[in-house]
C-alpha cells in the first residue's frame, strides 16, 4: 500500500475528497449487489453443510489467517471435519477449481491457502468463484463444515455464520469506503455480522482503537522461530533484516521489536512474489520473515533465513458460544439430509 494512501486512510492526512463521487458510486453498487442476493433476485449457492465466512470489511491485513487457523483447530479438536475454500488471491493455476496440497506452489494456488493447508492439514480448494470451490470440495472430500477464507462480500456463496476480523490499532481508518477510505462496505455492515473479532488491544488514548459492542479480543502470540525448511531454530535477539509482504507489515516489525530484535525493516506489497535478490542484503545478518512469506521463499532457503509463526488466542467464552451455534447448525443440516434422503 502506498504510503500517502495509508496516511490518508489511517493517519491525520485529510480524506481524498475529490474521490467522494467514486466512493458514493462504489457504495451504491455494493449495496445493490448485496440486496439482490438478500431478496433472491440473484441466487446464492447453498452448500448441504454449514458455511462459515471469515473476512473483513477493510482492505489490508487484520489477522484473518491466524484466526482461520485457530478456528480450524477448534473444529478439528471437537470432532468436526472442516474444509476450506478460498479465492486464492494472486494464484495462477492452470485450471479451477484447484485442490491445494502441502506440496503445491504458492505461485499457482496463493500464499495464504498454501499456509493454511500446511499448518492445518485440512482439505482446501481455490477458485475465484467460491461457490464452485465449495461444490468441488464436497465432491472430493468428506467435510461436514466449510470455512470460507475471506469472501465476506462474495454473496454468491451462501453462509450460515459471518465472522469479521478488525485490527484494533488501525480500526476502520477514516471510516470511509474505497477509494476515499479502506472499507469495502460501510461500517454499519458490522451490525449484521454474527461475530466481530478485534485483533489486539485498542490504543491507550482511544483515538484510533476500534471497539464494537459484543466483540471479542484476539491476541497473536509468537511461536518458536523456524528455519525456512520448517525446523525449529535458535535465533537470539540481535540485528535482523525483517521482511514482510503482508497487509500490515508494521505489526510484524513491532512484534519482532517486542521480542528484543533490532529490526531493519523491509516492507513489501501484500502477496509479494519474492525473488532471490529480495532476501540478499550483503551483510550476513539473519533474515526473519512472516510465515506467509516463508511459504513462497523456501526455494531460497539459506543458513541465515528464518520465519516467525504466530498463533491466535481467543477467550474461552467466544469458543464456547461459537461451538454451541455450530453444533446446532450441523445437527440441523444432518436432519435436512435425512429428511431429503
Amino acid at each position: 500500500m502506498a504510503g500517502w494512501l495509508e496516511r490518508a486512510w489511517y493517519g491525520d492526512q485529510r480524506p481524498l475528497a475529490p474521490l467522494s463521487f467514486i466512493e458514493c458510486l462504489f457504495i451504491r453498487i455494493a449495496s445493490k449487489r448485496r440486496a439482490a442476493y438478500a431478496s433472491g433476485e440473484k441466487r446464492a449457492y447453498r452448500a448441504p453443510v454449514p458455511v462459515i465466512v471469515v473476512g473483513n470489511i477493510s482492505v489490508g491485513g487484520t489477522g484473518k489467517t491466524p484466526f482461520t487457523l485457530w478456528l480450524l483447530a477448534l473444529l478439528q479438536s471437537h470432532g468436526f471435519k472442516p474444509g476450506v475454500v478460498s479465492r486464492g488471491y494472486g494464484a495462477k493455476a492452470d485450471h479451477y477449481p484447484q485442490v491445494v496440497t502441502a506440496q503445491s506452489s504458492a505461485a499457482e494456488v496463493g500464499d495464504e491457502p498454501l499456509m493454511l493447508v500446511q499448518r492445518s492439514g485440512c482439505p482446501l480448494v481455490v477458485d475465484p468463484v467460491r461457490a464452485n470451490a465449495a461444490a468441488h470440495l464436497l465432491e472430493q472430500y468428506d467435510c461436514d463444515i466449510i470455512v470460507s477464507d475471506d469472501g465476506l462480500q462474495h454473496y454468491a456463496l451462501g453462509r450460515d455464520l459471518e465472522i469479521a476480523i478488525v485490527d484494533a490499532a488501525r480500526g476502520l481508518g477514516n471510516g470511509r469506503c474505497l477509494p476515499v477510505g479502506p472499507l469495502r462496505e460501510p461500517p454499519s455492515r458490522l451490525n449484521s455480522i454474527d461475530y466481530v473479532v478485534v485483533n489486539g488491544e485498542p490504543s491507550n488514548d482511544g483515538s484510533k482503537g476500534f471497539s464494537h459492542p459484543g466483540s471479542f479480543t484476539m491476541h497473536l502470540q509468537p511461536g518458536a522461530v523456524r528455519r525456512l525448511d520448517g525446523a525449529v531454530a535458535e535465533l537470539a535477539p540481535q540485528p535482523v533484516h525483517a521482511v514482510a509482504g503482508i497487509g500490515n507489515p508494521q505489526r510484524f516489525f513491532a512484534t519482532l521489536s517486542q521480542l528484543g530484535y533490532q529490526v531493519i525493516k523491509h516492507p513489501f506489497a501484500d502477496h509479494r512474489a519474492f525473488q532471490q535478490q529480495d532476501l540478499e542484503f550483503g551483510d550476513g545478518l539473519p533474515v526473519l520473515m512472516t510465515e506467509k512469506d516463508a511459504v513462497k521463499c523456501r526455494a531460497f532457503a539459506a543458513h541465515n533465513r528464518y520465519y516467525l509463526p504466530v498463533n491466535a488466542q481467543l477467550p474461552q467464552a467466544f469458543a464456547d458460544d461459537l461451538l454451541s451455534r455450530i453444533n446446532v447448525l450441523v445437527a440441523t443440516y444432518r436432519n435436512i439430509r435425512k429428511t431429503d434422503g
